[in-house]
């Protein structure tokens, strides 16, 4: 996996550096690469399947399809439900996630694993996730050089957010997108109970569901791409933005802000987001 570029970009007036892990490829890209990256390097002669969970359009569940059909496993994937209008009419992570051969199961998931079979958290929230985030991080830091930044990312488990503070000298801030502020440092201490070593958590006064849709959200994704020609994603970089721009005078050096990737569900986000508020983006 090559480096992913730094680009200088210009947002209402100010400027960011933003590391464009979205460009590493379109098949294995962003925040998920780095976070799998381990089960691709590495050999597991006895392991025919990977087991995974969550929602039926997340980012994680179309990245471990690329990476089951990449090494030749099988994949079993568990939900809670599909909504009936995406069983009509499959598309987003969903569409591509199943036409890399997974198989996607409505149940509970196994209490047992059988000895070939590999079960990775929902979100990809485990250890080895750390192997390919220390690779981002030493970019990072080369990137970086003597100079200090402020790095920023959102976050759902804050897998990427929490390892790259242990791997890199300057602050991590970051924002909790799937659950609250008490979610996301309880996801840091089940991988490290050091809260010394935790990054930063900054928040907005409103609260916001996870996946619901919200105006601001949609304005300012439509803004960032109108001003900086670059496409993020829908479902957690507007909060990023949001917040990061809100906290804006507490990050005191240059700004490095991490897309992750994740614009297949873009497609998805935008077909609902024309629909509530009847747009035609």
């Amino acid at each position: 996996m090559e480096a992913s570029i730094v680009d200088l970009i210009s947002f209402n007036n100010s400027k960011f550096y933003l590391k464009r892990d979205d460009l590493l490829s379109r098949e294995f890209s962003g925040n998920k690469a780095r976070k799998f990256y381990y089960y691709l390097q590495n050999d597991f002669p006895n392991i025919k399947k990977i087991i995974s969970h969550g929602s039926s359009q997340s980012n994680a569940m179309y990245s471990l399809s690329v990476l089951t059909k990449m090494r030749g496993w099988e994949f079993d994937y568990f939900v809670d439900h599909i909504p009936s209008y995406l069983k009509d009419n499959p598309h987003g992570n969903y569409f591509y996630a199943l036409k890399n051969g997974m198989n996607i199961i409505c149940g509970d998931l196994p209490k047992e694993f059988k000895s070939d079979e590999l079960f990775i958290p929902e979100g990809g929230r485990v250890d080895k996730s750390e192997f390919g985030i220390k690779i981002l991080a030493e970019e990072i830091n080369s990137f970086m050089q003597d100079q200090i930044f402020d790095i920023f990312l959102p976050s759902g488990t804050g897998t990427t957010a929490l390892f790259l503070q242990a791997h890199l000298n300057v602050k991590v801030y970051t924002t909790p997108c799937v659950g609250d502020e008490s979610y996301l440092k309880k996801q840091f201490l089940e991988l490290n109970s050091n809260i010394k070593e935790h990054p930063t958590i900054l928040n907005l006064d409103k609260k916001y569901h996870f996946g619901k849709l919200y105006r601001e959200f949609f304005e300012i994704w439509i803004e960032l791409k109108k001003q900086t020609n670059i496409e993020f994603d829908l479902l957690y970089d507007p909060k990023g933005w949001l917040t990061m721009l809100k906290h804006k005078d507490k990050l005191k050096n240059p700004i490095l802000y991490i897309h992750q990737g994740g614009l297949i569900g873009n497609e998805s986000m935008l077909k609902r987001y024309n629909r509530k508020f009847n747009e035609n983006y």
